[in-house]
């Protein structure tokens, strides 16, 4: 078994390849010119949100402000084997022919630069370095930090900034090579997995927690009633919000319905969709630096619980600089043994004091109210 509270940060430069650019010249087609029309109606120019400078951010708040424990590890880029685990051959090969080419893949602004592709397959192979050192027993934890993101990524589909799905690729080389049986997700990103939930829809072996912004929000899916299909019944829980839901209903979300599907599902491995849009700097929902502290604080005990501490992070969105450097960051402190601040009670001791010092001016003679 690990060391408790051993985690391990895994970085590839490789994944800053993938690049993106609106002003480029894309491939002619029918999409391409449906993108350019799109963007044509805006009254603003749009600039692709998902850069390298996301994860720059990150590797520059870890250096000024180091986690006390946490080691870094080079990633490594996925083989079509394990790929193809979650994607169809014929995905691949089309994604495959894209190598060095910048192109449009759909119309909800997912697009690759010529070094895209490879950038992509080193993010998937990063995401299962991290869990190969968790089930080998080198961490506790483990967090690849990534790009592109995946949990949009269909099996015949790329999607909202995703090519490959890298959290379903590192799930299904976990069962296919590593000995699981039992692989438990919980994607907390502001949007909806659908890519992850269509991967595992029918899988028994996969339970899938996803806790979201409600339709119409991108992408639109993940409905309560959306709990699997076939053998898969039951393995996917949906919870939507509403817009500006917080860390009250994220830990509720967590305590009353995810713990107890856990319990149930006995998971031998824990995989994290870690987005940070939920902070309110992305503007879709209102969970703080304390939120996210705790929902590590709770996924880690039902590690300890469950699999013999075995949690990987996977990084997905969030998109404004500052609250996904502190978020990753939060979560790394938490998972390295650091205090997990109490949500919601952050400046009351300050407020208790300040009032103290103001009361008088305001309480005539002197007399105490409070008495």
């Amino acid at each position: 078994m690990a060391e408790r509270n051993s985690v391990i940060a895994f970085y590839d430069e490789r994944v800053l390849a993938h690049q993106p650019d609106t002003e480029a010249s894309f491939l002619p087609g029918r999409m391409d010119r449906r993108i350019r029309q799109l963007l044509s109606s805006l009254n603003d120019p749009w600039k692709y949100p998902e850069h390298a400078g996301r994860l720059n951010a990150i590797r520059r708040l870890l250096e000024l402000e180091p986690v006390p424990g946490l080691r870094f590890e080079r990633g490594a880029s996925a083989t079509r084997e394990q790929l193809g685990r979650v994607h169809t051959s014929s995905y691949l090969d089309h994604i495959f022919e894209l190598r060095g080419k910048n192109a449009w893949l759909d119309v909800d602004t997912t697009a690759v630069s010529d070094g895209s592709v490879d950038a992509a397959q080193v993010a998937a192979g990063t995401a299962i370095a991290a869990v190969e050192a968790v089930l080998e027993g080198r961490t506790e934890a483990a967090f690849a930090l990534i790009r592109p993101p995946g949990h949009h990524a269909e099996p015949v589909r790329a999607r909202g900034f995703c090519l490959f799905n890298n959290v379903a690729v590192a799930a299904a080389h976990a069962q296919a090579a590593l000995g699981c049986q039992r692989v438990m997700i919980v994607d907390w990103d502001a949007h909806h997995g659908n890519g992850t939930q269509d991967i595992f829809l029918a899988d028994p072996s996969v339970l899938f927690f996803d806790i979201h912004r409600a339709s119409p929000f991108y992408p639109g899916t993940g409905h309560l009633e959306e709990t699997g299909a076939g053998l898969g019944e039951g393995t996917t829980v949906n919870v939507p919000l509403p817009a500006g839901a917080g860390d009250q209903a994220y830990l509720k979300a967590f305590q009353e319905i995810l713990v107890p599907a856990a319990d149930w599902f006995q998971p031998d491995l824990i995989l994290v969709s870690a987005g940070f849009d939920p902070h309110p700097f992305d503007l879709a929902l209102n969970v703080s630096y304390e939120g996210f502290a705790a929902m590590t604080g709770m996924l880690q005990d039902l590690a300890r619980r469950h699999c013999q501490g075995r949690l990987v992070f996977v990084l997905e969105g969030g998109y404004h600089l500052v609250s996904l450097a502190r978020g990753v960051k939060t979560v790394l402190d938490v998972l390295a043994g650091g205090t997990i601040p109490e949500p919601g009670v952050i400046g009351l001791t300050e407020v208790e004091a300040a009032a103290r010092f103001h009361r008088q001016a305001f309480v005539p003679d002197g007399s105490d109210s409070s008495t």
